[in-house]
C-alpha cells in the first residue's frame, strides 16, 4: 500500500486510496454498519463489501480524543481481517470531544440528554479516525478533526430530539446531518 495522504475534510481521501489499492482479487471491506458510511462509498463508485465489527471501545486505552479515535477504527479492521484474509479493510470511528472529555454513543436516552445539555452552547472537537489496511500487512492510519458549535438548547429542545431517537447510536448524541443540524452555529475543520 501507499502512504497517500489518507483524509480531506469529507474523508473521500481515505476511499480513494481504498481504491487504488483495490483489484478484482482484493475487495474492500468497510468494517462499519454506519448507513453515511455506506453513502460516502457509493458516492464515490466504491464496490465493496459491508462487515460490521464488534469492538468494546470502550475498552481501549487511550491519552488522547484523536488517538481513541484511531485506536477504535484500527480495531475494528483487525477484528474482521481473520474473516477477509486478502482484502483492503476500510473502518473508521467518530469521537466527540469537549474539555478533554470524550462522548461516544449513548447508553440510554437520558444519557443523550446528558450529553446534549453539556454540548448545548459550547464549541467542541468531533474526530474521525481512518484506517485502511490490507490484510496481513501494515495499516496506513489518520484522523481529522472538526470544531463544531452549538446554539443554546432549550430543555424541550433536547428532549424532543432525544425522544426521535436519532441521537441513540451516534457519538455524541447527535447527527449533525440529521436534526441536530438545526443546533450547529458555526462548523471549522483542520
Amino acid at each position: 500500500m501507499t502512504s497517500t495522504p489518507l483524509l480531506d475534510s469529507d474523508g473521500q481521501d481515505a476511499c480513494k486510496a481504498a481504491k487504488s489499492c483495490a483489484t478484482p482479487n482484493t475487495p474492500i471491506v468497510l468494517a462499519s454498519a454506519s448507513p453515511r458510511r455506506r453513502e460516502l462509498l457509493e458516492k464515490i463508485g466504491l464496490q465493496f463489501v459491508v462487515a460490521p465489527a464488534d469492538v468494546n471501545e470502550e475498552a481501549l486505552p487511550y491519552r488522547t480524543p484523536r488517538e481513541l479515535a484511531i485506536k477504535a477504527a484500527f480495531a475494528k479492521a483487525c477484528a474482521i481481517e481473520p474473516r477477509f484474509p486478502r482484502a483492503i479493510l476500510l473502518a473508521a470511528d467518530t469521537v466527540v470531544a469537549l474539555d478533554g472529555k470524550v462522548y461516544g454513543k449513548p447508553v440510554t436516552p437520558d444519557d443523550a440528554a446528558r450529553m446534549l445539555r453539556e454540548l448545548s452552547g459550547r464549541r467542541h472537537s468531533v474526530i474521525t479516525g481512518v484506517v485502511v489496511k490490507e490484510s496481513g500487512k501494515m495499516a496506513v492510519l489518520d484522523a481529522v478533526e472538526t470544531w463544531v458549535s452549538f446554539r443554546e438548547l432549550t430543555e424541550t429542545e433536547i428532549e424532543n430530539y432525544v425522544a426521535s431517537g436519532e441521537p441513540m447510536d451516534k457519538a455524541g448524541a447527535y447527527a449533525i446531518q440529521g436534526g441536530a443540524s438545526a443546533f450547529v452555529t458555526q462548523i471549522e475543520a483542520d
